[in-house]
């Protein structure tokens, strides 16, 4: 295996970091320590739960509206008809329709972030599952994406709302912000999310539940959060 190298200014971003769990509000103050790039990076939550992955009573998937955003907004599409349709586009759908949407993104269309159904519509966007699902992008009721007040999620998602899901290992990766967010807004987006996840923790779930957690930035290295 090759060995990693890394630059001049990662390694620099490393020297600041704690050799121990930090509390939430002192992993934050790090982050905000790091040399700045031309680009505003994304703060990057991640969470080891004690899960089996295998076991579907123990699956972690849904989404949530932090409380300040995650600093982007996104592309969202949705599969409804009539009213719902024109409710979507005035809520901020960058498109909104039945089969002619359907007939759009089965032709390869996929300029768009999120997508959004009725419930009386998965029928027929269930055909789109080899489109959509390897994109992560296919309506689901864990998600909550299949939905009847489809004006209400197109604002949640536009507006930055996110979905998670865990990997093969357990493991949470979410975006939190950005790092020129204000130090007490990045503090309660991350709180926000792992009371969340606390709250949520299967019953068949053993032993230690967060395991371990860490902060990042897009390009730098993680701090370790002292979340027990």
């Amino acid at each position: 295996m090759a060995k990693v190298t890394h630059g001049k200014r990662y390694r620099a971003d490393a020297e600041v970091v704690p050799q121990t769990p930090q509390s939430v509000v002192e992993a934050v103050k790090v982050i905000k320590k790091f040399k700045p790039l031309k680009f505003d990076q994304t703060v990057e939550l991640t969470l080891w739960l004690g899960i089996d992955p295998k076991q579907a009573d123990q699956a972690m998937r849904g989404s949530i509206s932090l409380p300040h955003g995650v600093g982007r907004s996104k592309k969202v599409i949705a599969f409804c008809e009539g009213d719902l349709a024109a409710a979507a586009k005035a809520a901020g759908a960058i498109e909104a329709g039945g089969d002619e949407l359907i007939a759009k993104v089965q032709g390869g269309w996929m300029d768009f972030d999120v997508a959004i159904a009725v419930p009386t519509l998965m029928r027929t966007v269930s055909k789109l599952g080899r489109v959509l699902g390897p994109a992560g992008k296919m309506p689901s009721p864990k998600s909550g994406t299949v939905v009847e007040d489809v004006a209400t999620a197109v604002r949640e998602y536009a507006a930055g709302k996110i979905e998670y899901r865990n990997d093969d290992f357990g493991n949470i990766h979410v975006p939190v912000g950005k790092v020129s967010f204000e130090e007490a807004k990045l503090v309660e987006n991350i709180e926000a999310f792992i009371t969340r996840m606390r709250a949520l923790k299967p019953a068949t779930s053993k032993g230690e539940y967060i395991k371990r957690a860490c902060l990042k930035a897009t390009m730098t290295p993680s701090i370790m959060l002292d979340v027990k």
